[in-house]
């Protein structure tokens, strides 16, 4: 018995050994950051569409710029309906007791779940093919202290995609032998 301890410690080595693997040959992720002039709950009512030198050769640029088009009508579409319950929210924040915020609140939930979808088509459709996935993703700004939503991309994909799988596979072995 001591000895399959002793196997699943030398299992664990290797795979912590994979995962720095993963992270060390992972290049810097690609962040599209917030261009407008408004932002509601952190969420900007553009990005930017300007090609990033880092996807040449990985992406077209009429490609990239399509996919932050899209991302911004999206945007343009339901932030307008967001800042004015947000206006509405704040007038009547004292006689509700801060109720009146929960429609911003929950409206824009939806457009960041929106986006989302819509960036996991764009992926399903067109990056994961290229080895590419985009994501949104909360940071912090450079200017203050507050949070923003940017579009995150990466090689998350591709060669590495094998080691992962070598490590779920493991997992799921070791779950069977304990379970």
């Amino acid at each position: 018995m001591a000895d399959f301890d002793e196997i699943y410690e030398e299992e664990e080595d290797e795979e912590r050994a994979l995962e720095e693997q993963l992270l060390k040959y992972s290049p810097d992720p690609v962040v599209v950051r917030g261009s407008g002039h408004v932002t509601v709950f952190g969420l900007s009512n553009k990005f930017e569409s300007e090609f990033p030198s880092s996807l040449t050769g990985k992406v077209a640029p009429e490609e990239f710029k399509a996919s932050i088009n899209r991302v911004n009508s999206c945007l343009k579409k339901n932030l307008p309906v967001n800042v004015r319950w947000l206006l509405c929210g704040c007038l009547c924040c004292c006689c509700t007791l801060g109720c009146s915020m929960w429609p911003v609140i929950c409206l824009s939930k939806r457009t960041r779940r929106s986006i989302e979808k819509l960036l996991e088509w764009e992926n399903n459709r067109l990056y994961h093919k290229l080895c590419l996935h985009w994501r949104l993703s909360k940071r912090k700004c450079e200017t203050n202290n507050m949070m923003e939503y940017g579009v995150k991309g990466g090689q998350a994909l591709g060669p590495h995609i094998k080691m992962t799988k070598k490590i779920a596979q493991r997992r799921a072995e070791r779950a069977v032998w304990k379970g």
